[in-house]
């Protein structure tokens, strides 16, 4: 492979590893949620919805280009990527290859947002849980 493709796929790993510890700490959290007090509970809470707020600008960006890769993907035809190979129309053919990469990046960070959007539904769901429970007392 060529070194641009070794770069690339060295970087979707990185952060396909970063998305796989989110979820590790996710499971963390939700195992020892439930032996939580509220506090320690409410503080997490507070820690996940502050993480998403950060993330918010990136996540839309990376919701557009996802969006716009999903659009050329159905205006390009295989046929039409038969033809510029054939030409060797270079430039048109690295412009798609530069809007794939884009597009799997993007696919990731989205991937990444739903992992901590996740994590802060799960505290929300043991948060209610527990004063339903409270109530009940």
């Amino acid at each position: 492979m060529s070194e641009r493709v070794d770069q690339f796929c060295s970087n979707l790993r990185e952060q396909l590893n970063s998305v796989e510890h989110r979820l590790e700490s996710v499971k963390s959290k939700l195992s020892s949620a439930p032996r939580e007090t509220r506090e320690a509970l409410r503080s997490k809470l507070d820690a996940a919805r502050a993480e998403i707020d950060t993330r918010r600008a990136e996540v839309a960006d990376a919701k557009v280009r996802w969006e716009q890769r999903v659009a050329d993907k159905k205006a390009e035809t295989s046929q039409m990527i038969d033809e510029w190979k054939e030409k060797r129309e270079q430039k048109k053919l690295e412009r798609r290859a530069e809007k794939s990469e884009q597009y799997a990046a993007a696919a990731i960070v989205l991937a990444a947002s739903a992992v901590e959007e996740a994590e802060l539904a799960t505290l929300e769901a043991v948060e209610a849980r527990l004063l339903a429970e409270e109530a009940l007392s």
